[in-house]
């Protein structure tokens, strides 16, 4: 009979015998006579999974075939989590003694919502069904030997080792804090499922344009359903849905409530689009002039309102040409959190890097990449720095070793105002970030925070940290008005940074009007 399909998948206990009947639409008696020779655990799994069959929404359907990554991206309140937890109860006690894996922002997340939520694993999987639960672990495991692991994303590196049937990853746009660890800790995911014949992930997510989200996106094996609030609203407290419709017309409303992927780098004074990438595997072109510009906080010293600390941040730029055309290349970025030795130990270090270099090929690799060439390659032109408390005594502790920096004084111009004045730069395609060689058609890994911090401004706390992007408006605003309004063949004043050079420096400061 058809019904015994649904044997061995959970439900609820209390759902009654004539939603069984009506759903599979079976004879009443002859139903009630194979439900007398039902064990209790096939009794509950049938109820449970039968009551889910009935009421579950459209854009909770499993899109079927051979999918490798289900992502349902999703408004506030559309059932996102509840169908997670239902896919992946439902699979491990279809799959005894298999091994599942949920994923989700932090430990107080796996707890709160997969595991202990109103729509967690613990509500719909039946009591009976499970064998023990520690909160502490976030481990579950069911009578039939299944184990359901959680693990924050918080801890990429925990990844590492285990392997799976099938994972969920809830609230996947939420994983970043600002370092990178939703693609690291989606990467060791992903090489994780490697157990039985078609591993499966689901994502439930209400959709943020980042990377990770963005790039999902565009892959061909990824199945992706979407769904607004409206789409449960009748399930929701009528308090939520009077605070969350409030937003309709927005632009967050339309992210939070109709799941939207919006891009907001393409919104801003400077778009992602107006970059131009420069193939990995192409040599970088001969570089005329490197600017290093540093906007700088000594943590110890500089705190906000709420304690916080501002870290120190550097890009570094080379001015090039080809064919007469002027180009503009982001060549290294950082920003870390040191304290004045340590600034002033980690500047001087970086002062003396090269770009390019003799061999042609390219040596623009971060801090924490493969050691940069120091006898190849072109030096630091510029230091520039910008004309503050901390920057003041960071360019007079480098004067003291024979370091010459140019000071930046913006004036009375704020962070927008900046952004503008250079953003025709970015307009015109005179600015190139190299591409990412393991990722055709990106740019690389360490360009992206000074690229989001650039192209996500769009004004006062718009953002919440735009260290790096104040690097690159002081390091272009110097850089076209010293090198790219200068004729080709005309010689670069510079102000050298080598130990012992002379050369030329100014006392007065065109920035500072």
């Amino acid at each position: 009979m058809l019904w015994l399909v649904f044997l061995g998948s959970p439900s609820m206990v209390d759902a009654s015998l004539s939603v069984l009947t009506d759903t599979l639409g079976l004879d009443p008696d002859e139903f009630r006579a194979a439900w007398g020779v039902l064990t209790g655990e096939q009794r509950d799994s049938l109820l449970w999974r039968v009551k889910w069959l009935k009421t579950r929404h459209v854009h909770q359907v499993d899109p079927g075939g051979d999918w490798h990554v289900w992502m349902m991206l999703a408004g506030r309140g559309s059932g996102k989590s509840r169908a997670g937890a239902e896919w992946l109860g439902w699979e491990s006690w279809c799959d005894p003694g298999s091994r599942s894996l949920v994923a989700a922002p932090t430990s107080g997340d796996l707890r709160d919502v997969c595991f202990e939520g109103e729509s967690g694993l613990m509500a719909v999987i039946p009591p009976a069904l499970v064998k023990s639960y520690s909160r502490s672990l976030h481990e579950l495991i069911l009578v039939n030997g299944s184990l359901i692991k959680g693990i924050p994303a918080t801890e990429p590196e925990r990844f590492r080792g285990p392997q799976w049937h099938r994972g969920w990853c809830d609230e996947l746009a939420a994983w970043n804090h600002g370092g990178g660890e939703d693609e690291e800790a989606w990467d060791q995911i992903a090489f994780s499922m490697r157990l039985g014949e078609n591993p499966q992930i689901f994502i439930s997510t209400t959709p943020k344009p980042n990377r990770l989200v963005r790039s999902l996106l565009k892959r061909k094996d990824v199945r992706v359903t979407t769904a607004s609030t409206y789409a449960n609203l009748e399930h929701l407290a009528p308090t939520f849905r009077e605070q969350i419709l409030q937003y309709e017309g927005t632009k967050i409303g339309r992210q939070e409530i109709h799941a939207e992927v919006l891009d907001p780098e393409e919104d801003g004074v400077v778009r992602r689009s107006q970059l131009r990438r420069w193939p990995a595997d192409k040599p970088l072109p001969q570089l005329e002039v490197v600017i290093m510009s540093l906007d700088t906080a000594f943590s110890e010293q500089h705190k906000d309102e709420r304690g916080r600390t501002d870290p120190s941040a550097c890009s570094v730029w080379g001015g090039f040409r080809v064919k007469g055309k002027p180009g503009i290349m982001l060549l290294d970025c950082w920003e870390d959190k040191l304290g004045y030795p340590d600034l002033v130990d980690r500047v001087k270090r970086e002062s003396k890097a090269r770009y390019g270099g003799d061999e042609d090929r390219p040596v623009i690799v971060p801090m924490f990449g493969p050691r940069r060439l120091e006898h190849t390659g072109k030096g630091i032109d510029f230091l520039v720095i910008e004309d503050k408390g901390s920057g003041i005594s960071l360019r007079q502790s480098l004067a003291r070793d024979g370091i010459v920096t140019y000071p930046y004084n913006p004036g009375k111009a704020d962070k927008l105002t900046r952004l503008h004045i250079v953003s025709p730069l970015f307009a015109q395609g005179y600015v190139w970030v190299v591409e990412s060689d393991r990722r055709p058609g990106e740019f690389k890994s360490w360009a992206e925070p000074l690229i989001t911090q650039l192209c996500s401004y769009t004004g006062k706390d718009s953002i919440p940290n735009d260290d790096l992007m104040d690097t690159a408006t002081q390091a272009l605003r110097v850089l076209s008005d010293k090198w790219l309004r200068v004729p080709a063949e005309a010689p670069l004043t510079k102000a050298p940074v080598a130990v012992g050079v002379e050369g030329p420096t100014r006392t007065d400061n065109p920035y500072a009007a």
